[in-house]
């Protein structure tokens, strides 16, 4: 299959300087490019390789029309675009994006024949050789013949949502939307539309009614200005033409309102564009419009190579164990808890994770947890004491998160609650702690008092996934058994290796490459998440462990009940349907410091004994624990003769934390 991480990287036809970008997206085979945001406001837009393929085919049979433009002049690339471009699609972008997509273009054939034109300056020039148009088409059709995903569920696909085109000027917004479905045919739009005999500052036009849309555009018989075409100090259309036609001038109305029951507003052009063009949405989400393209998306099989191989390309670094152990976390109980090195990734891990399973920013939200909170009241609202037909939503925006959980079924949603402990879990937190576990819904309110469409009594739904972030200082809260036993704890560290690692290639990091990459994998995911199985493979040895361990830990009070035991070999039984590599040995040590070792802390006195034995049984042979691994600072923690490696490692930290300290916890700074 041809590499598409060789096409990802356009860095090198790239600087600084460039104005225009251009990424291969992975949903499917789409490229993402923008404008250059001289106005301030970058855009972007998504066209498909089959769409710039079949520019590039169009060129080639077109190939004397095209011949000596090699140098971008805007006028004569959207004239010949809109005239010789088949692909509507590409047709219609070409008339309003024209610089953006010859750049995108540019590169393509760049990269198509690299290194021949590397020092080819994509924003001013393109390439149009006969053989190098032939090549280009050749490898871009191997590329998108091949980009599919490998392995196919047997449902059905599901539709993804590409934005092409976000604004946050309702009247920019509409010309916008007018002239991606008719700007390569503005002369059919006006023979249709009701024609006005008007005036405006003595000058008589002719106002164009377009079914729903009242006096859309204005035809002068000559140019205008912003002067006159304002009138009671607002202009009324835009002053540039959006078609000239027969020394007539056509300008476009800037009259929309993002509210109201008017004929230019924002809902008639929801209503009228998305029944005339199904495969468009269109959505005003806080302050902007968006443009919205449905993609029929194959549904992929769940893979976290590819959710590492999209981290290496965003600039983060985290270990593959790491990031196998918080997805198999995450499919084995919906609640995880990342802890310490405060600045080791603990938050930018769950950020990249939801951004890329996701394919809208409305499946997940990211919540700085005060230290004021002594309720669930930022969570989840509250009843209006004064109106009671009302319930105040919170402004963090998580019932509404919880809510449309609900009613997609079909789509994971994240809640990240960042700096978790800054406020008593328990408190906050309590109702989620216990619906967990009883499947019972969160009552709200008393049924029948509140009419403002939030439901009575809320249930947390099983594609809900909760990921707490947390650091340890004087500022902070330490969570109680209640908590830690209904969650998967990871801790992150940093080694010198790692460090030394991430200064030699430190580079900056671009969560954007991340956006929706696994959105295909989604159902996937849930179906995983869904499987309840047990491990089966040596489970006598799984179960040996356990209760040695169990018994070590009833000495300090910190032994594991029924729960804990069954979501340990449910651990186990994730991370061997996620990395079959993984040996018996490797899956306990995971989830012995993720299930076990949490609950510990106590004084050196209490703790020292049993970490003593707890030690001895991550270790083979004949081992004096206390002088040759805990006293020793150069041990190897990965030496062939021990068995829990991460577990050893964090009970030797804790250990002598409790010689020095005279108290010791499994949460540290």
């Amino acid at each position: 299959m041809t590499n598409s991480m060789e096409w990802l990287d356009f860095s090198k036809y790239e600087n600084s300087n460039s104005k225009f970008k251009a990424e291969l997206s992975d949903k499917g085979g789409y490229i993402t490019f923008s404008n250059s945001s001289s106005g301030g406001n970058k855009k972007y837009f998504t066209l498909s390789l089959e769409s710039f393929l079949a520019c590039l085919k169009d060129i080639l049979n077109n190939h004397a029309s095209f011949s000596g433009h090699e140098k971008y002049v805007e006028k004569e690339w959207r004239d010949l675009g809109s005239q010789f471009y088949t692909d509507a699609a590409a047709n219609a972008q070409c008339t309003v994006q024209t610089k953006p997509m010859f750049t995108t273009l540019s590169k393509i054939i760049m990269w198509a024949n690299s290194p021949n034109y590397d020092t080819n300056n994509p924003e001013a020039n393109i390439v149009l050789e006969n053989n190098a148009l032939k090549n280009t088409i050749a490898k871009l059709e191997d590329l998108s013949n091949e980009f599919s995903p490998k392995k196919q569920s047997e449902k059905s696909n599901i539709l993804q949502e590409n934005i092409a085109y976000k604004e946050k000027s309702i009247r920019e917004f509409a010309k916008y939307i007018f002239t991606y479905f008719y700007g390569n045919d503005w002369l059919k739009l006006i023979n249709s539309t009701r024609q006005n005999a008007s005036v405006i500052n003595d000058i008589d036009f002719i106002s164009h009614d377009y079914e729903v849309f009242k006096r859309v555009i204005g035809e002068f018989s000559s140019i205008q200005s912003k002067i006159t075409l304002s009138s009671s100090n607002t202009i009324r259309y835009f002053d540039e033409p959006i078609f000239i036609n027969n020394n007539k001038y056509y300008y476009f109305t800037t009259q929309w309102n993002g509210d109201g029951d008017y004929s230019l507003s924002f809902s008639n052009l929801k209503n009228y564009f998305e029944r005339k063009f199904p495969q468009y949405l269109i959505k005003r989400i806080d302050e902007f419009y968006y443009l919205i393209r449905l993609e029929d998306i194959p549904k992929v099989l769940f893979d976290n190579g590819s959710f590492i191989k999209n981290l290496e390309i965003s600039g983060l670094v985290f270990s593959n164990t790491l990031i196998t152990r918080f997805i198999s976390s995450l499919l084995s109980k919906p609640f995880v808890i990342l802890t310490g090195l405060s600045g080791s990734g603990k938050t930018k891990l769950a950020q990249a994770f939801v951004q890329w399973i996701c394919q809208d920013e409305e499946q997940y939200r990211v919540i700085p947890v005060g230290a004021d909170w002594t309720n669930r009241e930022p969570l989840l609202g509250y009843p209006n004491a004064l109106k009671p037909e009302k319930y105040v939503k919170p402004d963090s925006g998580v019932l509404d998160l919880i809510i449309q959980a609900n009613n997609q079924p079909e789509l994971p949603h994240f809640l990240i609650l960042d700096e978790m402990n800054l406020s008593h879990v328990e408190r906050y937190f309590a109702d989620f702690l216990s619906v967990m576990e009883t499947k019972k819904e969160i009552s709200l309110y008393s049924e029948g008092t509140v009419e403002n469409g939030v439901p009575s009594k809320l249930r947390v739904p099983s594609n809900l996934f909760i990921i707490g972030t947390v650091n340890i200082d004087e500022t902070t809260n330490m969570f109680s058994p209640k908590v830690l036993d209904r969650a998967n704890t990871i801790e992150f560290r940093v080694s010198q290796d790692e460090m030394k690692n991430f200064l030699s290639n430190i580079k900056e990091i671009d969560m954007d490459v991340l956006s929706g990459k696994g959105a295909g994998m989604a159902s996937s995911f849930l179906e995983m998440a869904a499987i309840k199985d047990f491990a089966t493979t040596d489970i006598n040895v799984i179960n040996a462990a356990l209760v040695q361990f169990f018994g070590e830990l009833k000495k300090t009070g910190s032994e594991f009940g029924y729960r804990s035991a069954t979501e340990i070999l449910r651990l186990i039984n994730q991370l061997t349907i996620l990395e079959v590599s993984l040996t018996t040995p490797q899956k306990i040590d995971i989830a012995i410091i993720q299930k076990l070792l949490p609950k510990l802390h106590g004084s050196r006195r209490k703790l020292c004994p049993v970490l003593e034995t707890l030690g001895s049984f991550c270790i083979s042979g004949d081992t004096k624990i206390i002088k040759d691994v805990f006293e020793n600072a150069d041990f190897d923690f990965n030496g062939t003769n021990v068995l829990y490696p991460l577990s050893l490692e964090k009970i030797t930290r804790m250990y002598r934390g409790a010689i020095e300290n005279g108290f010791a916890s499994f949460a540290e700074a």
